[in-house]
C-alpha cells in the first residue's frame, strides 16, 4: 500500500514539475517523512528526482541548450566533491537563508541582476547546486532563475533546467553510494516511485502545451518566489 501511494504522489509532483520546471521535488520531499525514516529520505528522493529530471529532459530533448551542459558539468562535479570533503566539518545551518535572498533578489531586483551578471554563470551555479543539494533540499531553484533570464522560451527553460537538474542528482546518488547507503533495502518503494515520476514527467509535458509563455513566466515567478521565502522561513522555525 505505501508503494502504491508514494507512486501516485510522486506522479502528481513529477505532473507540476513537468509543466513549469520546478516544485515537484519539494513537495515530495515534504511528503516523504511520513513515509520513510530520516537517513533514507535525501537518498531515496535523489534518485526519484533524477528519474523525474532525466525523463522530463528525455521528453522535451529538441528544447535542452545543450552548450550549458559542460559548464555546469565541471562545476557540480568540484561542487559535490569539494562538499562532500567538507560536510562534516562546517556548519550549513544558514545556507538555506542565502539560497532563499538570492532567488528573491535574482528575481525582483534590477539592481541586484545589474552588480551580480559578471559573477553569475553555469560553473559557479553547478557548483553550488550539487554541492549543496547532498544536504539542501532546496537548490534547484538556482538553475531555473538562471535559465528564466537566458532563455525566453517555456520548453527551453523547462527541458535544460531537467537536464542539469539531472546532473545533480546523479552525482548525488553516487555520492549516497559511497558513502554505504543500500538503495536495494527501499527497492519496492524506488521501483513504484520511479515509475509514478516517469509517468509524470511524460504527463507534465502534454499538459505545458496549454500554457502560453507569458503566463508560464508568470507562474515560475511566482513559485519560485513561494518556494524562496519557504525556504528562509524554514530556517528560523
Amino acid at each position: 500500500m505505501t508503494e502504491l501511494i508514494l507512486g501516485v504522489l510522486t506522479f502528481l509532483t513529477s505532473t507540476v514539475a513537468g509543466v513549469v520546471g520546478i516544485g515537484g521535488g519539494m513537495m515530495l520531499i515534504a511528503i516523504l517523512p511520513s513515509f520513510l525514516p530520516l537517513n533514507a529520505l535525501i537518498p531515496v528522493h535523489g534518485l526519484t528526482q533524477m528519474s523525474s529530471n532525466f525523463s522530463r529532459a528525455v521528453f522535451g530533448y529538441k528544447d535542452v541548450q545543450y552548450e550549458v551542459i559542460p559548464k555546469f558539468l565541471l562545476g557540480s562535479i568540484v561542487g559535490i566533491g569539494i562538499f562532500a570533503a567538507i560536510i562534516n566539518f562546517i556548519s550549513l545551518e544558514y545556507v538555506p537563508l542565502f539560497i532563499g535572498a538570492y532567488i528573491l533578489l535574482s528575481l525582483w531586483s534590477q539592481k541586484f541582476n545589474d552588480k551580480i551578471k559578471k559573477f553569475e554563470n553555469y560553473y559557479i551555479i553547478g557548483f553550488f547546486q550539487t554541492g549543496l543539494s547532498i544536504i539542501v533540499g532546496a537548490t534547484g531553484p538556482l538553475t531555473m532563475t538562471i535559465l528564466l533570464k537566458d532563455y525566453k522560451d517555456k520548453d527551453k527553460v523547462v527541458a535544460t533546467g531537467a537536464a542539469l537538474m539531472s546532473i545533480t542528482h546523479i552525482l548525488k546518488v553516487f555520492v549516497f553510494m559511497y558513502f554505504g547507503f543500500v538503495f536495494f533495502d527501499y527497492i519496492g518503494i524506488i521501483v513504484a516511485m520511479i515509475i509514478g515520476a516517469v509517468a509524470g514527467s511524460w504527463a507534465g509535458t502534454q499538459l505545458r502545451d496549454k500554457i502560453d509563455g507569458k503566463r508560464f513566466t508568470i507562474i515560475l515567478k511566482v513559485l519560485l518566489t513561494a518556494l524562496a521565502i519557504k525556504v528562509i522561513v524554514d530556517v528560523f522555525i
